[in-house]
């Protein structure tokens, strides 16, 4: 399983937080930076991922790790807030 930490507070954006996943997982070039395009990546993945979150931010980007979260957990990931 890969774990990843994401801290909402250093991003200004969903996208940005997007592609900061996008580098975190490997996803490919292809991937949407959405919560869709999150679920159909991790669907052609065998490896699960963790989750820990330190902080959730805040708006645009709290709301996009709710989803992330919510993507992660479908697929059979484990996610954990650690704030």
């Amino acid at each position: 399983m890969q774990t990843i930490m994401l801290d909402g507070s250093m991003y200004d954006s969903a996208r940005e937080l997007h592609l900061a996943l996008k580098k975190m997982l490997s996803l490919p070039e292809y991937y949407g930076l959405n919560a869709d395009a999150l679920n159909d990546c991790l669907g052609e993945r065998n490896e699960r991922v963790s989750l820990w979150i330190l902080h959730p931010g805040a708006d645009e980007v709290a709301s996009a790790i709710g989803r992330i979260s919510r993507v992660i957990a479908d697929n059979g990931g484990v996610v954990k807030e650690l704030s």
